[in-house]
């Protein structure tokens, strides 16, 4: 288990090196985590058109760009992202990792939103994060091509979440740890 760890942590460096290469201030990477959220809400309008009337009357949402990297018998995905409160439009930025074992080979670049009914549920996901485990996908796509297993499930009462996956290739059945939480150097 000592060589998993070491490994799975050797992937996750890995990945966190390339995040945010060109983003060096803190306001570069404010606009481009706001830059991906509009992104990430406008592919969601278009695939579910319905979401739009969901998201812009529920308490608030969080948008979430990610990458994803599977390499056999390990996992690694790194993204960040931003919680917006819907009644008060302050922004809350996050960040989110997430590691693995299991079966998995593939990147890929995907879109978590997350839409939250209540002020509590809310409140929890911006103050304490949130934690999940187990995942199983596949994914083809490129561009405007392919498709994915995609749509809104509930992931606790008053959370939904769409994923959606922008581009890549990838199949995994995964024990994944996942975490998100407030990105301190964003939310000084």
């Amino acid at each position: 288990m000592g060589d998993t760890m070491k490994n799975l942590k050797i992937l996750i460096s890995i990945v966190l090196s390339f995040s945010f290469l060109f983003a060096s201030s803190v306001s570069d990477k404010r606009k481009e985590v706001l830059q991906d959220s509009k992104d990430s809400l406008s592919m969601l309008y278009k695939l579910y058109p319905s979401s739009k009337k969901f998201v812009s009357s529920s308490y608030g949402y969080a948008t979430f760009s990610n990458i994803g990297v599977n390499l056999v018998l390990f996992s690694a995905e790194l993204g960040r992202g931003v919680a917006h409160n819907n009644k008060t439009g302050k922004n809350t930025y996050m960040k989110m990792v997430s590691g693995g074992v299991g079966f998995g080979l593939g990147v890929k670049d995907f879109r978590a939103i997350f839409v939250f009914e209540t002020k509590e549920a809310f409140d929890f996901f911006v103050e304490h994060g949130w934690e999940a485990n187990a995942q199983a996908d596949a994914v083809a796509k490129s561009d405007n091509k392919g498709g994915s297993l995609e749509g809104a499930i509930t992931v606790h009462p008053g959370i939904k979440l769409y994923k959606l996956t922008k581009n890549g290739l990838a199949l995994q059945a995964t024990i994944q740890g996942t975490k998100y939480w407030r990105d301190d150097e964003l939310n000084y």
